[in-house]
């Protein structure tokens, strides 16, 4: 009689239980303020025992999915809400509920999002997208999974680098330019509405080299798509230098072939002309400083490319 039968049956089915069980995700804030994350479940999903909730600098929270779960999760800043009624809003992100829970509300743009599709013992996909635009640093990393399993997030202050025309108000979030400018080549909608026919454009490619890991634009699948199995998840508001050194391990994606949303008008892209441009290199808010060399490179760089792809 072969005894050894029933454990190797055993240890088939335990990476399958594992992922057939739910997963847990931990959300912490590490920021200097409190954040009030936000939960959005999609259409056919179980609902979290929460959609929304206060979470202090230092605090954490856990919260279980089951499997075959999908949806979002972001931070929402600078809210207010009553103490005893609980009405209120939020600066960022807010969810149009007027309460602290969500309720099946989304983000209001601009807002950085964590978004998840679990498996059943299958491979789950996770992204942090700034495709809606960007409010706070977020960093998602699996834990005892099989696979890549790769962390991902967006760790730099955008909002230090935002360009003007990109600012929303208080200076709080930095919005995507299919918001702030609703022209179809940043949407990716109408004539632009798939991946041969919209292109990063000089603002997504500006997001994507500082945050060569996140979405930047609608097709960016290819360098910001994530799998692992069986895997529980930690999501970090203002993640620390540690987790910020571990996303940052492998080395960037190249820069798309094209450059800026090819419009065929010829114009150079209105950022060109933003001080934002030199910042965005240098690592500094708007403040005035010196052009280097190698600014001067790369701007004539870019608008050579700009000239040979209108």
């Amino acid at each position: 009689m072969d005894f050894m039968a029933p454990i190797h049956i055993a240890l088939i089915w335990v990476p399958i239980f594992q992922g057939a069980t739910g997963v847990t995700f931990t959300l912490i804030n590490k920021c200097d303020y409190t954040v009030w994350p936000g939960i959005l479940a999609n259409a056919g999903s179980s609902g979290l025992d929460s959609t929304g909730f206060e979470l202090q600098p230092g605090g954490s929270r856990n919260l279980q999915v089951e499997p075959n779960w999908s949806g979002r999760f972001w931070g929402r800043t600078g809210c207010n809400f009553d103490p005893n009624t609980q009405q209120g809003s939020c600066t960022t992100g807010d969810c149009g509920s007027s309460q602290v829970q969500c309720n099946g509300g989304g983000a209001s743009p601009p807002a950085t999002l964590a978004e998840f599709t679990i498996g059943s013992g299958t491979q789950d996909f996770y992204d942090v997208s700034l495709v809606d635009g960007y409010n706070l640093p977020i960093m998602v990393d699996p834990t005892g999974g099989s696979g890549t399993c790769g962390p991902t997030g967006c760790l730099v202050d955008l909002n230090q680098r935002c360009p003007d025309e990109l600012r929303a108000e208080e200076r709080a979030a930095c919005k995507s330019a299919c918001e702030a400018f609703e022209r179809p080549e940043y949407c990716c909608s109408g004539a632009y509405a798939s991946p041969a026919t919209c292109k990063p454009s000089v603002y997504s490619q500006m997001f994507k080299s500082a945050c060569p890991k996140s979405y930047s634009y609608a097709y960016d699948d290819a360098t910001s798509t994530f799998t692992c199995t069986g895997a529980d998840y930690t999501i970090t508001f203002c993640p620390s230098t540690t987790s910020q050194k571990s996303a940052r391990d492998s080395a960037a994606p190249p820069p798309p072939s094209g450059i800026g949303s090819e419009t065929g008008t010829g114009e150079i892209p209105l950022i060109v002309n933003s001080p934002w441009f030199t910042n965005f290199f240098n690592g500094h808010s708007s403040k005035s400083h010196s052009c280097s060399f190698s600014f001067i490179a790369t701007l004539t760089m870019l608008i050579f490319l700009s000239l040979q792809y209108s």
